[in-house]
């Protein structure tokens, strides 16, 4: 300063001289008044105060600053606590407050007027940052979040944070509120719990100093190892470039979502040099001197003050200070600066950020990450942009593994196998048996379909997954239930996915089709035995049959009927032969008394068409008759309601309610049973009319009482089989990917198959399950495609030959007449007699007489 002629105005600020924030910003403050005095010949005098890590106090400074130095702008502070006394204060003074708090409240400028945000930070599009970077994995499905409790600010990270994992597939798991003085023993403590628990995905959202405390106790619980990953959110990630060699060593691993703001271009690279040898002078005690994003937010902030001060020769009153300040426009060190001066005064939020991964000594910048863009190596036109962070390169996870973490583990830290609860009641032994076996270390042996699907899936699995079987001796809906007690960890076998049952745990796919349906007796067929004779043949094929007679019967008629007298008469008599004629081929030729070799043609085609046709009805009306027809005892499932007769389903299954209150069967008629025989007994002596059973379950019944018993009625779609798991249990994805490739190579089908195969039914003897079907026209397709060719070829034939004898007959009748008018004028003029019989007999004798006007 070098009189007071040129000083311009009186800016204060309030920043912590004891954190690593404050004294960038100091350093960057002070280098922002003097540049702009080399530039404008202009002095703005800086006045800085401690806040003390206290809001009261920053408010009591502001105080100060305002009625003691006369400061026309304030600065500061950092947290959202303090500046919200401070504004209260600059609002009440008309004094314009630049907050570098992040993410003011929306209704802030409403109460405090000359409230300001000079910082660019947005808690929205950090957090979608961070789910960009758990979406990366495709086994990351639940995090824990461990924040500060004093944090304010937190009130509006979480909210946004679960909102963007939701979107991305993922779900908050467990919530780690940590006081800012919490001792050493309570976050042992609370590490301990977290390292028991079954997710390693963490996301922490800490200051500075409990940060640190925080990652140096992991390290010492070796929770800084394989498979566990951290994210890192700002502020703490802003200042990586600030932390010492100890405090890198106990992140290793750690990758975080920081500020961008470009650091190239020669008037950063000037600020760079300047701020380092000034921090390194004011700042011993510090061993790195880096600028990071709050040196530059606070250095544009100050040039802010001072541009807008410059506006005018003379001091400016708070309100034109503020209205100059609102209408800044340039482009600074930390990107353009130019506020939304129509809604909250706030810079444009941040939407570029940085992604860094603390690895060896210091820290690596991997990339970039934006909304618009995605993942991205480099910025600028030809960069190439992912969803994925593949494209940032190699990733250093903590335990410095080279895959993408799993996040998540089988096994607590004591290594305990998972435990896996059977159902031990199962009424198909097939699916789920639990026998007594002495060789096996409990004592028990787990067999069946749905433990060999699961031991299928496991093998799909990329990593161990050690288990111990535990028979449950209860219900289903009690067993799903111990998933919700924790009892067990999961539950493999004939398990029914019920809805209601997902208030308690998660299923599977569904490892098996689902439906339920109606299994009855059979019994003789005795309804439309009086018209049995029409079985034989399909009701196409007899039309078929009559069409093609009838055709061949008009052939025959038209050829033969200017031969035959009995085959001329009146309309309805020809009619009558016709169809005599057409039907009674199907059993005599009349070859004899045919008289043209086409319609002879005709008949005789059609004649081994007949033959084949009466052999086959022959044959197949046989067959009918000797064999005996079944039928279902119900096949209506409102007949069976309406009739109040007794139905049956499995014991302990779900089916029940379904039949009650869907079906709407009475409680009273609905028996359980335990076992297919118990099944095939009721239903064999009329204890029940039906059962109802699960598709699986029907398959196994009938493929063992594949005599007797028939499935009926339409199927009721259900959820189907699945294994159970607990509620946003990360493992789920993971099996059910495995179970998919189960699927997929075939090997699920070879399970079912060789399981109903095992199954032998009871008194089956060779043919007792085929049964004779009528006939259509596909069978005799051929054979019609002949006949109805022939009769037309020869029909065709003959019509042609018609047309020529009539063509033949007209011209003779025209030479005749003519001859006969000649004649008479040949008489007359020679004076003779005119007689028609020489006329005639002249005429005759000209004409060719081989004509003929008959076939």
């Amino acid at each position: 300063m070098k009189d007071n002629e040129h000083v311009v105005g009186i800016v204060g600020a309030i920043v912590d001289h004891t954190s690593r924030i404050g004294k960038e910003e100091k350093v960057a403050m002070r280098m922002a008044m003097e540049d702009f005095y080399s530039i404008t010949n202009q002095t703005l005098i800086l006045h800085i105060i401690d806040s003390q890590r206290d809001p009261m106090h920053a408010a009591l400074g502001a105080k100060d600053l305002i009625t003691r130095q006369q400061a026309q702008a304030i600065l500061g502070p950092q947290t959202w606590e303090g500046t919200s006394l401070v504004a209260k204060v600059g609002s009440e003074n008309r004094v314009p407050v630049l907050s570098f708090a992040d993410d003011t409240p929306k209704w802030a400028t409403e109460v405090w007027p000359f409230l300001v945000q000079a910082s660019a930070a947005n808690t929205f599009y950090q957090m979608k940052a961070v789910a960009a970077i758990v979406q990366d994995s495709s086994e990351w499905f639940r995090v824990t979040v461990i924040y500060d409790d004093s944090d304010s600010s937190i009130n509006e990270v979480l909210p946004q944070l679960s909102s963007a994992l939701r979107e991305v597939g993922t779900e908050i798991h467990n919530l780690v509120p940590l006081p800012p003085f919490v001792s050493f023993s309570e976050l042992s403590e609370e590490l301990e719990r977290l390292k028991n628990d079954q997710t390693r995905v963490f996301v922490v959202h800490l200051s500075v100093p409990l940060a640190l405390r925080f990652f140096e106790k992991a390290r010492e619980l070796n929770m800084m190892e394989k498979d566990y990953v951290w994210i890192t959110t700002d502020p703490f990630t802003s200042l990586v470039h600030s932390f010492n060699a100890s405090t890198i060593s106990s992140m290793q691993g750690v990758v975080g979502v920081k500020r961008y703001f470009p650091e190239d271009g020669p008037r950063f690279r000037d600020f760079y040099y300047r701020f380092r040898k000034r921090f390194s002078s004011e700042h011993p005690e510090e061993d790195h001197y880096e600028p990071g994003v709050f040196a530059v937010q606070s250095y544009d902030a100050a040039w802010t003050v001072a541009l807008a001060m410059n506006q005018s020769s003379k001091l400016l009153d708070g309100q034109n200070l503020l209205s100059k300040i609102l209408q800044s426009k340039f482009d600074g060190l930390s990107g353009k600066v130019e506020f939304n001066t129509t809604v909250d005064q706030k810079l444009p939020p941040a939407q570029v950020f940085q992604i860094v991964n603390v690895v060896g000594k210091s820290y690596r910048e991997l990339g970039f990450w934006s909304e618009q863009s995605g993942f991205t190596a480099s910025l600028g036109e030809n960069a190439k942009n992912s969803s994925s962070m593949e494209v940032l390169g190699q990733v250093f996870w903590p335990g410095a593994p080279r895959l993408t973490p799993k996040g998540w583990t089988t096994t607590s830290s004591n290594n305990k196998p998972l435990r896996i609860g059977v159902p031990s009641l199962s009424n198909f032994k097939q699916y789920v048996n639990v026998e007594e076996d002495y060789d096996s270390p409990n004592n028990l042996s787990f067999s069946g379909f749905a433990i060999d699907v699961f031991k299928a899936t496991l093998e799909e699995l990329p990593y161990d997954f050690p288990y111990d079987f535990f028979p449950f001796n209860g219900t289903y809906d009690s067993l799903v239930e111990q998933i919700h007690l924790k009892k067990y960890d999961a539950i493999v076998g004939d398990v029914a996915i019920v809805a209601r049952r997902y208030r308690h745990a998660e299923f599977t796919l569904p490892y098996i089709e689902s439906a339920l349906t109606m299994v009855v007796t059979v019994q003789p067929e005795t309804r439309n035995r009086a018209w049995l004779f029409m079985k034989p043949f399909t009701k196409s094929m007899w039309v078929l049959i009559a069409l093609v007679n009838v055709y061949n019967g008009f052939v025959v008629w038209f050829i033969e009927r200017n031969h035959c007298p009995e085959l001329k008469g009146s309309v309805l008599n020809q009619i009558g032969i016709l169809l005599w004629l057409a039907f009674s081929t199907l059993f005599s030729l009349h070859g004899d008394k045919l008289h043209s070799n086409l319609s002879r043609m005709a008949m005789v085609v059609w004649l081994f068409m007949a033959l084949v046709i009466t052999q086959t009805y022959t044959a197949n009306l046989a067959s009918m008759l000797t064999l005996q027809r079944l039928e279902p005892t119900f096949s209506d499932i409102g007949v069976l309601r309406s009739s109040s007769a007794k139905i049956g389903y499995c014991r302990g299954s779900f089916v029940q309610r379904y039949l009650n209150e869907v079906l709407r069967f009475n409680l009273n008629n609905i028996k359980n049973f335990s076992s297919p025989d118990d099944y095939a007994k009721a239903l064999r002596n009329k204890e029940i009319a039906a059962a109802f059973l699960e598709v699986p379950m029907a398959k196994l019944f009938l493929a063992k009482y594949c005599k007797g018993f028939i499935r009926v009625g339409p199927t009721y779609k259900v959820g189907g089989f699945g294994y159970v798991f607990p509620k946003g249990s990360p493992m789920l994805a993971s099996v059910n990917e495995a179970l998919l490739k189960v699927f997929e190579s075939g090997k699920l089908r070879e399970l079912e198959q060789g399981m109903l195969a095992s199954e032998k039914c009871e008194g089956m003897e060779d043919g007792d399950d085929e049964t004779t079907q009528s006939l259509s026209p596909n069978s005799f397709f051929v054979p019609f495609i002949i006949t109805g060719a022939t009769s037309t070829i020869a029909l065709v034939f003959y019509l042609c030959r018609v047309y020529k004898s009539m063509f033949g007959h007209k011209n003779l009748i025209w030479r005749l007449e003519m001859a006969v008018i000649k004649g008479r004028f040949s008489r007359r003029a020679s004076g003779l007699p005119e007689t028609g019989t020489n006329i005639i007999s002249a005429t005759l004798n000209s004409s060719d007489s081989n004509s003929n006007i008959l076939v």
